[in-house]
């Protein structure tokens, strides 16, 4: 047994929560013909199993916003801001990493702040389609709200009037600027005009579908498509269009749900790709192929030619499928008998941080949590230090419950924001005082999680003995389909994680802002919105840390939910490949898998 320490023992970055739904066992399978050394498509093959099936090839919605999803966009091209097909990407110190092979960016004037991105000559998407400014004017389009003309609902962030084009897991935040980007004579370059300064300039990265797939959608030719985008006007949520943009529409509709599948697609248009790999095979339920993408032109050269995505949910079947050489490397759930089951065996361990949390979350925008007074007494029954000490203490057993919904313990900030929000009040239940807050009430609360992952299992069991002590009904909506019902709003509360890519602030947005894309349980707070806006163009340390704080009190305040505890993260491998690196970010076990090699 080798234990391989990550770069750094404590993660040290503030989780901005931009990310991708945390580790959710989305299914067990054990079958599939794929080994360590043969691949769909032939040649050298690198197999690693993973926890969740691959559900969209379009990561940047809110049902497509899980972490396998965001692994594969990573890979060929761009997920969650990061991609080995665009600008940068982060190395495990989470320093952004120029991709120097697909193009360059740089701030050419601070008063006011302007941004040019300028791609390499001669860059080809898979299908052999060139890489242009015009991709880079469709990732804008859809990343900044330009055109949306919508009025949300205070309550339930869905549209009132108007139309909202695309349906985002991020938000608009620093993009919804109002001057339209310039592009160069020569199609290679566009420059960003910010309205305000924008402290997280330097990750907006670009890069988003092919605009000559988006044009196809609406019947358009890429040079039509740019037209539209320069013709038609900037959305106006006081004087909202009387009909959407019919074009866009259908452009919008197709990037909303259209990249949603669970097979391999007949639509071979969903697969065209910028990075090194390329999908090449999908078998539902059990595995997903990677292979080069023949018309890459980058610096990420392979050393083998397929990589293979085994979904295997349960940590003892990833286990023994590393055992017996079914797969080079694993990414399971971590916990005492897997780390002890992986010594035994005699595997390479790669254990650190994630840049994620565990946390439940109330929907707000259901009757049963209305009244704020049942929030808290649903919130006075978790007993956050037995989860603890059930799921965490037995790998840790220096962990201590998580106290703000921002930051981890290690960072500088955490105890600046402890002291102010309030969290510590709810490490252990106060029964007596939720009952009094009922006042004889027996409200049902509908709990969803994944059934799947036997730490959420854990954590549900130990709320529902908790809760009904008080006098709640605790039903079980344990699904492992968990993450494509979040958004719906069909339960009470939910039992979840957020990963974050652990750079930036600009998420705020996504996840406490109303009607934000990761908005899920429907909060809304004129004072956060107002303050999750500011803190885009706070530029003084000192004082976005102030109005981050702020933030965290107000959902403590407004009985959000409550952090539960940061996220161990584990990686293994049996020897048989080389290059296998500890990262806590969204792009998990295969944030290198470009420079992985077969022994």
């Amino acid at each position: 047994m080798t234990r391989v320490p990550s770069r750094r023992s404590r993660v040290a970055v503030a989780v901005a929560l931009t990310g991708a739904v945390s580790l959710a066992l989305a299914g067990c399978s054990t079958g599939g013909s794929d080994t360590a050394n043969t691949g769909g498509e032939g040649g050298s093959t690198i197999s690693v199993a993973v926890t969740n099936a691959v559900t969209s090839f379009n990561g940047g919605t809110p049902q497509g916003n899980l972490d396998s999803n965001g692994m594969v966009g990573y890979l060929t091209g761009v997920s969650g801001g990061l991609g080995l097909g665009s600008f940068f990407t982060l190395d495990p110190e989470f320093n952004v990493v120029p991709e120097e092979g697909f193009g360059s960016f740089e701030k050419v004037s601070d008063d006011p702040l302007k941004v040019e991105y300028t791609l390499n000559e001669g860059l080809k998407w898979s299908d052999g389609e060139p890489i242009t400014a015009d991709d880079m004017l469709f990732a804008w389009v859809s990343g900044s709200g330009w055109f949306d003309d919508a009025t949300l609902d205070e309550e339930t962030g869905e549209p009132k009037s108007g139309t909202q084009y695309f349906s985002l897991a991020g938000s608009t935040a620093g993009l919804d600027m109002t001057s339209f980007p310039e592009i160069s004579e020569d199609n290679l370059s566009m420059t960003l005009t910010y309205d305000e300064p924008f402290v997280d300039w330097q990750y907006v990265n670009p890069m988003d579908k092919p605009a000559h797939i988006m044009a196809k959608q609406a019947d358009l030719s890429v040079e039509e498509l740019r037209t539209l985008f320069e013709d038609s006007p900037k959305g106006d949520p006081a004087s909202p269009a009387a009909e959407a943009i019919p074009e866009l529409k259908k452009i919008a509709d197709f990037w909303n749900t259209g990249y949603d599948t669970t097979t391999m697609p007949e639509n071979k248009d969903l697969l065209v790709a910028s990075g090194p790999f390329i999908v090449s095979d999908f078998v539902p339920e059990q595995s997903l192929t990677l292979s080069k993408n023949p018309e890459y032109q980058g610096d990420h050269k392979l050393a083998y030619d397929n990589l293979v995505f085994r979904f295997i949910g349960d940590s003892n079947a990833q286990i023994t499928a590393l055992q017996n050489g079914e797969v080079n490397a694993i990414y399971p759930q971590p916990s005492a008998d897997t780390n002890a089951a992986l010594d035994k065996m005699g595997a390479t361990l790669y254990p650190g941080d994630q840049m994620a949390y565990d946390h439940m979350d109330l929907n707000m925008g259901g009757e049963t949590f209305k009244d704020p007074k049942v929030r808290e007494a649903f919130l006075k029954t978790i007993p956050r230090q037995q989860i603890l000490d059930s799921i965490i203490t037995p790998m840790n057993p220096e962990a201590e419950v998580l106290n703000s919904q921002i930051w981890v313990s290690a960072n500088t900030e955490y105890a600046n924001a402890v002291k102010e929000n309030g969290y510590d009040a709810f490490t252990e239940p106060d029964i007596e005082a939720a009952k009094a807050l009922l006042g004889g009430a027996t409200p049902t609360v509908k709990i969803l999680y994944n059934n799947e992952n036997p730490n959420r299992v854990d954590t549900f069991q130990l709320v529902k003995a908790s809760a009904e002590q008080a006098g709640f009904i605790v039903e079980d909506l344990g699904d492992p389909n968990w993450g494509a019902l979040l958004s719906g709003g069909e339960y009470d509360a939910s039992i979840f994680g957020w990963v974050s890519p652990g750079i930036g602030n600009s998420a705020l947005a996504q996840i406490f802002k109303t009607g934000g894309g990761g908005n899920y349980n429907g909060f809304s707070n004129a004072e956060s919105d107002k303050l999750v806006d500011e803190a885009q163009t706070t530029l003084d340390p000192a004082e976005l840390e102030k109005k981050k704080i702020r933030i965290d009190a107000i959902t403590a305040e407004e009985f959000y939910g409550l952090p539960l505890f940061q996220t161990p993260g584990l990686f293994a491998d049996n020897g048989s490949i080389s290059g296998l690196e500890y990262f806590g970010g969204q792009t998990g076990i295969v944030w290198n898998a470009q420079d992985w090699k077969l022994n």
